[in-house]
């Protein structure tokens, strides 16, 4: 599989001192192939230095279509670990979990041992979740590739605007988000910035106020994400420029 072309926008610092990489992509399947391109090759790559490949997923539409395609591709699949940045306090089965869609999508399609597909527990409530999931992360070294969205208000994963959390725990529990459910966990974002590279996907054109934000350097949730390594901010259906 190839890359397809892409815009690329100058390297941009911005608020919370996070160097941005914007590749602007003409098409959904442009960006869906690209994106599983540099997913397969971060996986190559980690599991040559380490013997394992930890990803972070996201929850969403563009993310969906980027696993159904995953699931279809040939990978040393025995070596991923598969973790998630955020969940909603809802069944198991709900509709609306992170975790299903992403076992739907890809993950039951694949030959990734049970015991390296991390859920988070949300199901247990915000507070033990958050809590158990903490376990789950203890120990784990730094991750390989986090894959995170972008909110029509600037959220990322469950960090909404105006909503401070407990950066001395790898994972909090989330009270009164914006969107429902109310009650939700996340991985705070010093966890997140603990990564080799960060992948933020960002379609369609209601996410147009909250790029032009980003670009102009006001500090939206997005920022918060600045590992020493920048990230990279996958674009499609949103005008880009520097």
């Amino acid at each position: 599989m190839q890359t397809s072309q892409t815009n690329q926008v100058n390297t941009l610092k911005l608020a919370n001192n996070q160097v941005s990489r914007w590749h602007e992509f003409h098409s959904q399947d442009e960006i869906n192939q690209a994106a599983v391109t540099r997913i397969l090759q971060a996986a190559k790559e980690a599991i040559a230095k380490h013997g394992s490949f930890l990803v972070v997923l996201a929850g969403g539409g563009t993310p969906k279509s980027v696993y159904q395609l995953l699931a279809k591709e040939q990978a040393d699949w025995a070596n991923w670990h598969v973790f998630h940045n955020d969940d909603r306090c809802l069944a198991t089965d709900h509709v609306e979990r992170n975790s299903k869609m992403a076992r739907e999508a890809w993950l039951n399609h694949v030959a990734i041992p049970q015991n390296q597909i991390h859920d988070i527990p949300a199901e247990l409530g915000n507070i033990e979740g958050a809590k158990a999931y903490a376990k789950t992360l203890a120990g784990v070294r730094s991750f390989d590739l986090v894959i995170l969205g972008l909110g029509e208000d600037g959220h990322t994963a469950s960090l909404f605007p105006g909503q401070a959390v407990d950066n001395s725990a790898d994972v909090v529990p989330v009270f009164n988000s914006p969107k429902p459910p109310a009650d939700r966990v996340t991985m705070s974002q010093n966890r997140l910035n603990n990564t080799h590279e960060v992948m933020f996907l960002v379609t369609g054109a209601g996410k147009q106020d909250a790029v032009n934000h980003w670009l102009k350097g006001e500090a939206i949730p997005a920022t918060l994400i600045a590992p020493a390594c920048g990230v990279d901010v996958y674009c499609f259906g949103v005008k880009v420029a520097a």
